[in-house]
C-alpha cells in the first residue's frame, strides 16, 4: 500500500479517536516443552502441554452412510431459529487481564489481539466484546494510578474460587476499546459494579458512554447475583426480588445523571447456581425495567475444576475421565436445556437472549480437555446448538495464563521478547461458527437430527434470507484409520419432499480437523492454521483450501465426506461462500516489542495529544524509559506528528488468500 493510500486509511480510521501505536513482539525463537515421564507439570495452566487419549470408539457404531434431504427454501421448513448474525460467538475477557491480552492503554494495542479480532470481523461483520466477569464487580475508576498504569489489581483471597482482587483502572482503558473499534469493528460490553449498592460506581456507564458511543452497546448489572450470597458477597437470605430491587437502584442512579443512553443495560446474567432465571422472571423483572433492558442474559459452564484448585470442594476429577462427556451432541444440548423456556419468554419480550459467559469448564478448565480439538467441536457444536435455541450471541470467557480454556493467550512478560501468542483451538471455532451463519444477519438455522439423531454425527442447515445456504456436519469420533469417516448423501428437493430437484451441480466444502480430539496443535481450518504454543501473530497461516465436490444432479445427491474426527461446512452455492469467506483480511504488524530496550518511544509533547487524555485530569504515565509521568496537557486533539508516528510504528496490511477449489 503506498503511503499517501496509507495515510488516508488511518486519518480515517482514526477520526474521533486517539492516534495509537500498535506493537508486538521478535520474530518467534523455537522451543519444545516436554517432561520426563511420570513427571508432574507444574507450569502456566495454559502452556500444559499435557494430550488426552480420545475416548474409545462407541459401541455399536453409528452408520457411516445416511442421507440428509432438504428443501431449498425455509418456507417449508419446521423449528427454524430466529435471524442470527456471524457475530454469535464474541469473546467475554476478564477485566483484570486486560492489559495481557487486548492492550497497554489507549496508545499501546496488542496487533495478535487486533488481528484475531479482525479475523472474526471480516467474517462477521463485527466482533462482540465484553470486559467484566468476577473482577467488575470490585473495580473502580481511578483518574491516574502510579507508574503511568492503566489497571492495577489489589490483595485477593487465594482460597476463593471466585479470585476477586479489588481493582483500579482509569480511563486510559476506555479509550483503548475506542481506539481499537476504530481500527476493527469490535462492540463493547461492560459491567456495572454492583458489590456495594450503598456506594454505586456508575464512573463505567458514564466514561464509557462518553469515550466509546455507540462502540459500547451493553452494562451488565451484576455477575452471577445468584451466587453472591454463597461467596460472602451478600448476608443470608438475599434473592431474586433483593437483585430486582438493586437492579433499580441502578436504573434509578443512570436517570439522575442524565446519561444520553438508558436503555442499554444487560440483566440478570445467572449462573444457574442457586437460582434459576424463571426465579428472576416471576419478580416481574422484564416488565418492570423493559425500557433500561437491552437484553437479558445468563452465564453457564457445564462443569468445574475448582476441587483441582481450592480446599472444601472435593476430590479433583479426572480429565481423561471427563473427556469423552464432551464430544458428543448431548453435551451441547444438556448445557442449553434449562434456558428454553427463558429463550422463549426473552422472545416474547422483544429482547436478545445472550449467553454472556462460557467455556469448557470453570475454575480454569481441565487440562487436556480445554486446549484439545475435541473442545473445538464441542464448542462448534454447543454454539450453534445455542443458536438453533434461539440465543442471540455467546461469549466464550478468557482469563489470564493461568487457566487452560483460553481462545487465546499472551506469552508471559518476561518472555514477550522472543515468545509469541498461543491460540488454542476453540478460537477455530469462533471462526468456524461465524463463517457458517454468515454475514449477512438474516440466517436461521436448524437441527438435522442426522443419522436417525446419532449423538456422534450431528448436523445442521442454515437458511440465509429464505434459501438453502450451508451445512455444518460435525463428527465426534477419532478414527485414523478411516473406517469411521461418513458420508452424507445430501438431497435438495425431489423424493417425497413433493418440490422440484434442487441439488446443484457441485458443491464446496470446508474442512476442520485434526488427527485426534486429543490433538493441540495440528489443527486446520480450511488447510489453514494459527501456528502452535508461542507461535501465533494473530494471523492464519498457510494457503486456503476449498474443497470442490461435484454432485450427480441426474440423482439429485452430491455426497460428502466427513473425517473422524471433524467438522464440515458445505456451501450448497456460490454466494453463501461469498457471504461467509472473505476475500481478503486486514492485518496489523510492526517492529516493536515489549523489550525495554527496544520498545518504541515517543516524545512525551507529542504523546500528550495522542494516547487519549483529552478532557482527563492529572498525571499520566509515558512510554519513555525514565519517566516521572509528569502532568501533561489534556483537551488536544491528535496532531500530525503524532499521526506520523502512528504510520512508523504500525502498519496495515490486506492479505488476499489464495483458494483452491
Amino acid at each position: 500500500m503506498a503511503l499517501p493510500t496509507l495515510l488516508c486509511v488511518l486519518l480515517a480510521a482514526f477520526s474521533g479517536a486517539r492516534a495509537v501505536t500498535v506493537y508486538g513482539q521478535q520474530p518467534i525463537v523455537p522451543t519444545t516443552t516436554s517432561y520426563a515421564p511420570g513427571a508432574t507439570y507444574t507450569g502456566l495452566a495454559a502452556y500444559d502441554p499435557r494430550i488426552l487419549d480420545p475416548p474409545p470408539l462407541p459401541d455399536p457404531l453409528p452408520p457411516n452412510q445416511f442421507g440428509i434431504q432438504l428443501s431449498a427454501s425455509s418456507s417449508n421448513v419446521q423449528g427454524l431459529s430466529i435471524p442470527l448474525s456471524g457475530a454469535f460467538f464474541g469473546f467475554s475477557v476478564e477485566m483484570s487481564v486486560v492489559t495481557q491480552v487486548i492492550g497497554l492503554n489507549g496508545s499501546f494495542i496488542r496487533p495478535e489481539f487486533l488481528n484475531l479480532m479482525s479475523l472474526v470481523a471480516q467474517r462477521a461483520g463485527r466482533v462482540h466484546v465484553r470486559v467484566g466477569g468476577n473482577t467488575q464487580e470490585t473495580a473502580r475508576m481511578v483518574q491516574s494510578l502510579e507508574d503511568g498504569k492503566a489497571i492495577e489489581k489489589q490483595q485477593v483471597d487465594s482460597n476463593n474460587p471466585t479470585q476477586t482482587p479489588a481493582l483500579l483502572y482509569t480511563p486510559e482503558i476506555l479509550y483503548l476499546l475506542s481506539n481499537i473499534s476504530s481500527l476493527v469493528n469490535v462492540k463493547w460490553y461492560l459491567g456495572v459494579p454492583l458489590n456495594d449498592t450503598s456506594d454505586l460506581r456508575l464512573e463505567i456507564a458514564e466514561w464509557g458512554e462518553r469515550i466509546l458511543g455507540d462502540n459500547l452497546i451493553g452494562l451488565q448489572v451484576g455477575n452471577e447475583p445468584d451466587l453472591y450470597q454463597r461467596h460472602g458477597h451478600r448476608p443470608e437470605g438475599y434473592g431474586p426480588y433483593d437483585y430486582f430491587g438493586e437492579f433499580g437502584e441502578v436504573v434509578n442512579a443512570m436517570k439522575t445523571l442524565n446519561l444520553p443512553v438508558t436503555n442499554n443495560l444487560i440483566g440478570p446474567s445467572l449462573a444457574t447456581g442457586d437460582w434459576i432465571p424463571e426465579d428472576v422472571w416471576n419478580t416481574g423483572f422484564i416488565p418492570a425495567y423493559t425500557d433500561s433492558l437491552t437484553a437479558l442474559s445468563v452465564e453457564h459452564y457445564p462443569d468445574d475444576n475448582c476441587a483441582a484448585i481450592y480446599e472444601g470442594f472435593g476430590t479433583p476429577v479426572d480429565p481423561q475421565v471427563e473427556f469423552a462427556k464432551y464430544l458428543n451432541h448431548t453435551a451441547g444440548m444438556s448445557i442449553i436445556q434449562p434456558y428454553l423456556n427463558s429463550a422463549m419468554i426473552a422472545q416474547q419480550a422483544g429482547k436478545p437472549f445472550i449467553m454472556f459467559e462460557t467455556n469448557s469448564a470453570s475454575c480454569g478448565g481441565f487440562p487436556g480437555i480445554s486446549t484439545s480439538f475435541g473442545a473445538a467441536l464441542w464448542a462448534l457444536d454447543y454454539g450453534l446448538q445455542m443458536a438453533y435455541s434461539n440465543f442471540s450471541h455467546a461469549l466464550l470467557h478468557v482469563g489470564g495464563q493461568n487457566v487452560y480454556y483460553n481462545p487465546f493467550t499472551a506469552p508471559p512478560t518476561n518472555e514477550s521478547s522472543y515468545h509469541q501468542w498461543t491460540v488454542g483451538p476453540i478460537f477455530y471455532s469462533v471462526l468456524a461458527v461465524a463463517e457458517t451463519l454468515g454475514s449477512s444477519n438474516n440466517s436461521q438455522i436448524v437441527d438435522l437430527n442426522a443419522n436417525g439423531g446419532n449423538i456422534f454425527t450431528p448436523g445442521y442447515a442454515v437458511y440465509e434470507n429464505g434459501n438453502l445456504a450451508r451445512l455444518a456436519l460435525l463428527n465426534f469420533m477419532t478414527d485414523p484409520s478411516g473406517a469411521n469417516d461418513y458420508t452424507a448423501t445430501i438431497s435438495v428437493g425431489g423424493g417425497e419432499s413433493g418440490q422440484p430437484n434442487g441439488t446443484p451441480a457441485q458443491v464446496k466444502v470446508k474442512y476442520l480437523v485434526a488427527p485426534s480430539v486429543g490433538d493441540k496443535w495440528n489443527v486446520t481450518w480450511g488447510g489453514q492454521t494459527l501456528g502452535g504454543q508461542f507461535e501465533a501473530d494473530g494471523r492464519l497461516q498457510g494457503e486456503l483450501k476449498i474443497d470442490t465436490v461435484q454432485c450427480d444432479q441426474a440423482a439429485n445427491t452430491c455426497q460428502v465426506k466427513v473425517p473422524a474426527p471433524g467438522f464440515a461446512l458445505v456451501f450448497m452455492s456460490d454466494d453463501a461462500l461469498k457471504e461467509s469467506e472473505p476475500a481478503s483480511t486486514v492485518t496489523f504488524a510492526t517492529t516493536a516489542v515489549t523489550k525495554a530496550k527496544n520498545t518504541v518511544t515517543v516524545d512525551p509533547e507529542v504523546l500528550a495529544t495522542s494516547n487519549g487524555h483529552r478532557g482527563m485530569k492529572g498525571r499520566y504515565g509515558s512510554t519513555s524509559s525514565g519517566s516521572n509521568a509528569a502532568p501533561r496537557a489534556v483537551g488536544a486533539y491528535p496532531s500530525i506528528a503524532a499521526l506520523f508516528a502512528a504510520v512508523a510504528g504500525a502498519a496495515v496490511f490486506r492479505r488476499a488468500f489464495t483458494r483452491h477449489v
